[in-house]
């Protein structure tokens, strides 16, 4: 101790430049790194924050158009806005603090004020581009890793106004990445659903919203399920949009000053308030808040000046008020919708008749299960004490710490599984869920069967999910089965439980599918774990010479410190997204009862590895169990007969 302090000098001392911190921590700029399998990986931030300040040349007036490029690992972005002042090129995308934002009113109300964000993406980028078009003249200059490259002088041009960005994300820091596509447009879409009159083209695909938070829900919800047309209302510096559909649990698509909030917060909170008080009020009877927000589904979009957020990735708002003279959220919120939500009551009394029936429904469906709910959740509150079903970690999604967004439960099959999982894991964010067999299937059976089943209930508490997602214990519930006709039978039926009763945890992107390697190929040199037979067949020609090639069967055959490898910060995610909104439907579909059009559908999309396939009659019970769910989940994970 005595030499280390005699050695603490003014040597000691190190200042990092701008690229240097940002590239050494990563996070404090754009929360988790990822690799792309999760809708709030670092790189999806990336992309947000060139789009931010094409966003914000729109709401200046200038240019209505942003054309987008991805690809799996490349970024293009060009806006038609004002352009970077040309002498500023440079300095906009490298000098930490300096941006055009600072002074001008218009600007009072947007998200990113710290000159940050492009910053970030230079530092963190293998390459980075940047082109100005501005008033017939055009600077280019580019980067790798935040180090300027090349810095060409002015040239003419004929091209319009604008910026053009090209970035791509550093490998060494983003391990494994790759953009889905899915996840961007979700975020374009919101882009124009809060800008009305922009217009983004995506890949050659064009979006464009005219009715704003209306155009959200009609995307988002099954139009045949709604109980009453959506209730749209619109006020200075606040968007509301609203209804009540047939699925559990509650729904909400939040935003501030175009920021999509998706962990909510004041101003998720005071909506959600807002809603029941003036629904009290206005039917003059004291429902139960439960029973009024059962299966809403709404947006609400406001704008702040100086809003505080909880992280710097801005996904919780946790600013109390509007502005630093302004109400309060809680009373800005409460008293327009206590206005603007009675008034169009009083005017729409279908709708005010449908939204009574549906809150009716709701409060009968909560007492008739009011009996076994109290039970299970007293044997749930027993079991907590000692559950052997699961192995908790020491950090969970509502702790405000730096790690929690890595927190994460793994559901898996089996106690050989879950021992090897539960012997490699990080015991500060990872925690394991035991199954004791095939689950049953829930499709079409009401929400009471969560209390009655014991392994669906124990779950459920230990999501935290009873009451909806605010108190959400895990950022990322990983399903882990094994990669054969058991294990994917175990993950539709797992997935059928959560889109038939928690389809939010879903549509929140907090469920996923885990991948393990199916092969390890090694010589005495190097080990290779393959994913696929394409990288048997790549790690074969690299390491020569006949290599030792084990095919994993089961997770329980992995040892636990190889495990350790694929659940680290190597771990490969498949998400599950949900892209049709009928849910009702699609679980019908696939999971109930068998139908031949389903028998066709499953043969057609079936995947048959050619040098292992067996006798053709020997498939018919993989079409009873196996389901393919291509074009409404993307279900990334392929099974493979072997």
């Amino acid at each position: 101790m005595a030499e280390n302090t005699v050695n603490y000098s003014e040597d000691s001392i190190r200042s990092l430049d701008w690229k240097e911190h940002i590239r050494l921590r990563p996070g404090m700029y754009i929360g988790k790194l990822g690799d792309g399998s999760a809708y709030d990986d670092g790189i999806y931030v990336l992309l947000k924050e060139i789009v931010d300040n094409s966003i914000d040349e729109f709401v200046m007036g200038a240019g209505k158009t942003i054309e987008i490029g991805l690809s799996d690992h490349k970024v293009s972005v060009r806006d038609y806005g004002r352009g970077i002042p040309l002498g500023k090129v440079i300095d906009c995308v490298s000098k930490i603090n300096t941006g055009g934002k600072y002074d001008s009113k218009a600007f009072q109300k947007s998200v990113g004020l710290n000159g940050v964000g492009t910053k970030a993406v230079n530092a963190l980028s293998a390459n980075f581009i940047v082109q100005s078009y501005r008033d017939g003249k055009t600077k280019i200059a580019e980067f790798t890793k935040g180090e300027l490259l090349k810095d060409e002088p002015e040239k003419d041009t004929t091209q319009r106004n604008g910026t053009a960005i090209q970035f791509l994300p550093d490998e060494s820091i983003f391990r494994h990445y790759r953009f889905i596509p899915e996840f961007a447009e979700n975020m374009i879409w919101n882009y124009v659903y809060l800008n009305a009159g922009l217009t983004i083209s995506f890949n050659g695909q064009k979006y464009f919203s005219e009715n704003g938070l209306r155009d959200l829900l009609e995307k988002n919800t099954d139009a045949e399920s709604i109980r009453y047309p959506i209730i749209y209302l619109k006020g200075e510096d606040i968007e509301v949009a609203m209804t009540h559909g047939q699925q559990y649990g509650e729904e909400y698509y939040s935003f501030v000053n175009g920021q999509h909030t998706t962990q909510g917060g004041t101003h998720q909170a005071a909506f959600r308030e807002a809603v029941v008080k003036t629904i009290r009020e206005f039917y003059k009877k004291e429902f139960d808040a439960s029973d009024v927000r059962a299966s809403i589904v709404s947006a609400i979009s406001i704008r702040v000046q100086e809003p505080v957020f909880e992280s710097q990735t801005k996904t919780k708002l946790g600013s109390q008020n509007v502005g630093p003279d302004g109400p309060s959220v809680r009373g800005f919120i409460n008293d327009f919708v206590k206005k603007e939500l009675d008034d169009f009551l009083h005017k729409h009394p279908q709708t005010a008749d449908a939204l009574l029936k549906r809150i009716m429904q709701s409060e009968r469906e909560r007492k008739d299960i009011a009996g076994i709910k109290k039970l299970a959740n007293e044997r749930a509150k027993k079991a907590s004490l000692h559950n052997r079903k699961l192995r908790d970690c020491k950090l969970h999604f509502e702790d405000n710490h730096e790690r929690k967004q890595e927190t994460t439960l793994f559901i898996t099959e089996g106690d050989s599984a879950s021992g090897s999982i539960t012997k490699s894991r990080d015991v500060m964010t990872q925690a394991v869920f035991s199954l004791k067999g095939k689950p049953l299937n829930c499709f079409g059976l009401t929400k009471k069967v969560v209390y009655e089943n014991e392994e669906f209930n124990l779950l459920q508490h230990a999501l935290n999910i009873e009451d909806g997602l605010d108190g959400l214990r895990y950022n990322n519930i990983v399903i882990a089965t094994d990669a054969d006709v058991d294990g994917m039978h175990i993950r539709l039926l797992m997935m059928t439980f959560f889109l038939q009763f928690f389809p939010d945890l879903v549509k929140a992107g907090h469920v996923s599918i885990l991948q393990t390697p199916l092969f390890r190929v090694r010589n005495k040199k190097e080990t290779i774990y393959c994913y696929s037979d394409e990288e048997r067949q790549a790690a074969i020609s690299k390491l020569g010479a006949k290599p030792e090639i084990t095919r994993f069967k089961g997770l329980g055959e992995i040892s636990p410190d190889e495990f350790g490898l694929f659940i680290g910060k190597d771990i490969r995610l498949d998400p599950v997204i949900l892209k049709d909104t009928n849910i009702k439907g699609l679980l019908e579909y696939f999971m109930g009862k068998n139908t031949p059009d389903r028998q066709q559908h499953i043969v057609k999309n079936l995947r048959i590895e050619k040098d292992e396939a067996e006798r053709v009659e020997h498939l018919e019970p993989l079409v009873e169990m196996t389901i393919s769910l291509s074009g409404w989940l993307r279900f990334i994970s392929r099974f493979k007969r072997r």
